[in-house]
C-alpha cells in the first residue's frame, strides 16, 4: 500500500458531513456536523455500513446519550484521506475498525482486564459511527483497524466488534470444545453467540432459549442443538443434551435477576453463568447464595472486547469459519434511522445495518 500523506483536505481544515445526532431522550435527527481532517496517524473513512447495536438502543431508551452525541461504533468504511505517518492504509481501502483500544500498559491491562482500562473507554471515532464520514484516531488506526479482503463482505466484517464482545465472554467462561452451552435470548446478540460458539469451539453443544418461537426456528436453522421456551421446556432440552448434568456455561443476553436465576438453574455444578446484557438500573441479584456456594458455580461479568478478541474474530471471518452476515435483516440509509430503531424495538428486525445518507450516496456529502 502507498504511504505518506494523502488527503482531500488540508491538515487544519474541517469538513461537513451528515450524521444522526441525539437530540435528548430517544429523539435523533440527521443533520450536518463538522468532521476534522486527519492529523498525523489518523484516517478519514467514508461510511459503507454501520450496525445498530443493543448498546445504542440502551442509550437511547435510558436517555443516557447527551444531546449532540453521535452514536454508532460497528463501522465498515472506505478510506477517503489519511494523515502523515499512516503506513498501513491508503485511499480506497475497505476497512473495519472498533472504537476502543486499551493502553496495554496499566495494571488492568497487564492483568487481562483491558476493557476496564481508563484509556479503553475513550471513543476513537469522531463524530461517531452513524455518520457519512468518520475520523479514526491514531490509536485505533495503528492498532485496531483491519483491511478487509475482497472475498469478505461488508455485512460480515461489520460484526468484528460485537462478535469480539461475544468471544470475550466465551473465553472467560472456560467452556471447552466438547462442552455444552445455553444462550438465554435469541435476538441478534443471542444468535451471534450461537454462531461464535460454533465457530470458535467446533463440537460444542448449544441450547437457545427465547419466548419467540420464530426466533427459535432461526436458531435451529443456524445450528442450535436445542431450542426451547423458558421453563420446563428449556430445562428438558438442557437435561437431554447434557444427560441430566446441566450445562457447562450459560450466556445471558437478556439481563436481569430472572434470567440470572434461570442460568443458575440450568448450569451444572462447577458451571459458569456469563452476564452479557445490561440489567435494569439498581436491580439486585436476588438468588439463594447457596446455589452458588455449594455447587461451585461462577457468575462472570463480561464487557466489550479487547484487541486479542477482535483479531481472533477477524481471522474466523476471513477463513470462513464465521459468517455473521446471516443475521442481517435490514439495510437502510441514515435518513431512515428512526425507522430502523422502531423495527428493532418492535422485534421486527434482527440486525439493522445503516448505509450512507441519501445525499452522500448521491455524491453530496
Amino acid at each position: 500500500m502507498d504511504t505518506g500523506f494523502i488527503s482531500a483536505m488540508s491538515a487544519d481544515e474541517a469538513g461537513i458531513t451528515q450524521a444522526v445526532v441525539c437530540q435528548g431522550g430517544s429523539a435523533t435527527a440527521l443533520q450536518p456536523v463538522a468532521v476534522p481532517a486527519p492529523a498525523a496517524g489518523e484516517m478519514l473513512l467514508g461510511l459503507r455500513s454501520v450496525g445498530f447495536c443493543g448498546t445504542d438502543l440502551f442509550k437511547l431508551k435510558t436517555n443516557s446519550a447527551a444531546p449532540g452525541t453521535v452514536l454508532g461504533h460497528e463501522v465498515v468504511g472506505t478510506v477517503e484521506a489519511v494523515g502523515p505517518e499512516v503506513l498501513m492504509f491508503s485511499v480506497g481501502d475497505r476497512v473495519v475498525v472498533p472504537h476502543h483500544v486499551a493502553c496495554g500498559e496499566c495494571a488492568l491491562c497487564r492483568g487481562g482486564s483491558e476493557t476496564m482500562c481508563a484509556t479503553f473507554k475513550e471513543n476513537l471515532m469522531q463524530p461517531g459511527g452513524f455518520s457519512d464520514q468518520i475520523l479514526i484516531s491514531r490509536r485505533a488506526t495503528e492498532q485496531a483497524a483491519f483491511a478487509i479482503p475482497d472475498d469478505v463482505s461488508d455485512e460480515a466484517a461489520v460484526f468484528v466488534e460485537p462478535a469480539a464482545c461475544v468471544l470475550r465472554g466465551i473465553e472467560r467462561s472456560d467452556l471447552k470444545r466438547d462442552g455444552t452451552a445455553v444462550v438465554i435470548g435469541a435476538g441478534s446478540m443471542g444468535l451471534l453467540h450461537l454462531l461464535v460458539l460454533k465457530a470458535a469451539l467446533p463440537g460444542v453443544g448449544v441450547v437457545m432459549i427465547d419466548l419467540d418461537t420464530n426466533r427459535l426456528d432461526v436458531a435451529r436453522r443456524l445450528g442450535a442443538d436445542g431450542a426451547a421456551e423458558p421453563g420446563p421446556g428449556a430445562e428438558g432440552a438442557v437435561q437431554e443434551l447434557t444427560d441430566g448434568l446441566g450445562a457447562d456455561a450459560i450466556f445471558d443476553t437478556v439481563g436481569g435477576n430472572a434470567t440470572l436465576q434461570a442460568g443458575l438453574t440450568l448450569s451444572r455444578s462447577g458451571g459458569s453463568v456469563v452476564l452479557f446484557a445490561h440489567a435494569p438500573e439498581g436491580m439486585g441479584a436476588g438468588f439463594d447464595l447457596n446455589t452458588l456456594f455449594k455447587h461451585e458455580r461462577r457468575i462472570i461479568g463480561t464487557y466489550s472486547g479487547a484487541l486479542r478478541e477482535q483479531r481472533r474474530i477477524f481471522e474466523l471471518i476471513c477463513d470462513g469459519s464465521l459468517d455473521p452476515s446471516v443475521l442481517v435483516t435490514h439495510h437502510m440509509p441514515l435518513d431512515d434511522f428512526e425507522t430502523g430503531v422502531d423495527l428493532v424495538v418492535q422485534q421486527k428486525a434482527l440486525k439493522v445495518l445503516f448505509t450512507p445518507s441519501r445525499s452522500a450516496a448521491a455524491g453530496g456529502a
